[in-house]
């Protein structure tokens, strides 16, 4: 039941400056417009659109934030579109990259992402050369202030695929489709600090380099995350 973090780079942004942090809200705000004007903007109807705010809620994003970027989608005169574009790649010594995108200019957003990746040691690949290596899961992961048998004896009569241990925190895996269901009941019992809340990708297994080819690789998936079209980036190194 116990192991060592892997959610690092998950939450490495959670204690940016405001300036990095204010570009972490304004992709949060893309991604729940575009949840929002794809189905209900009721957040009680639209599954995903709730899970978005999840997400924004684990990274601090101010509920004026999330309600603004609500009422943009609710404007029907609102034309801004976006297109959810997949790229998969290799980072320096072969780590598997999968990259997110919301974009309103495909050609734009695949010649940043391939610049990007061949200026530090990466290359594109072929669709689904590297996705088949991750899993969609969700992460809850609960602050360690709680009592561990406690806390796992709840978790156990939930709807979950695991729960460990690690260093941040009590991790619960989850299906995608069961996340908000275990959150929910979560919460009820009283277990509501969470150190993150989402559905994300996980790889089946991670990579460890050594200093060197590993201070590339964060490089490299630095430089991603910091493309404006880029939403999320998930790897397999080992942090």
């Amino acid at each position: 039941m116990s192991g060592h973090s892997k959610w690092s780079t998950i939450k490495r942004k959670k204690g940016a400056i405001d300036a990095e942090r204010g570009k972490v809200f304004a992709k949060l705000a893309k991604e729940i417009y575009v949840a929002a004007k794809s189905g209900d903007p009721d957040p009680v109807n639209n599954s995903s659109l709730r899970m978005v705010i999840e997400k924004a809620k684990s990274e601090n994003m101010p509920k004026s934030n999330i309600e603004n970027a609500i009422n943009k989608a609710k404007n029907k005169g609102n034309g801004e579109n976006y297109d959810s574009i997949r790229y998969e790649g290799y980072g320096p010594s072969g780590i598997a990259i999968m990259i997110d995108c919301l974009t309103d200019n495909k050609n734009r957003t695949a010649s940043f992402v391939r610049s990007t990746l061949t200026k530090r040691g990466g290359n594109l690949g072929t669709d689904g050369s590297v996705s088949y290596l991750f899993k969609r899961k969700g992460v809850i992961v609960l602050d360690k202030k709680y009592d561990e048998d406690e806390v796992m004896n709840k978790a156990l009569e939930l709807d979950i695929e695991d729960f460990r241990t690690e260093d941040d925190g009590f991790v619960i895996e989850t299906l995608p489709d069961k996340f908000l269901q275990v959150k929910d009941e979560l919460e009820k019992s009283g277990y509501d600090e969470f150190v993150m809340s989402q559905v994300t990708y996980i790889p089946d297994n991670y990579i460890t380099l050594d200093e060197e080819a590993s201070n590339k690789a964060i490089a490299l998936i630095e430089a991603l995350e910091d493309l404006d079209d880029v939403q999320e980036v998930y790897h397999n190194l080992e942090m």
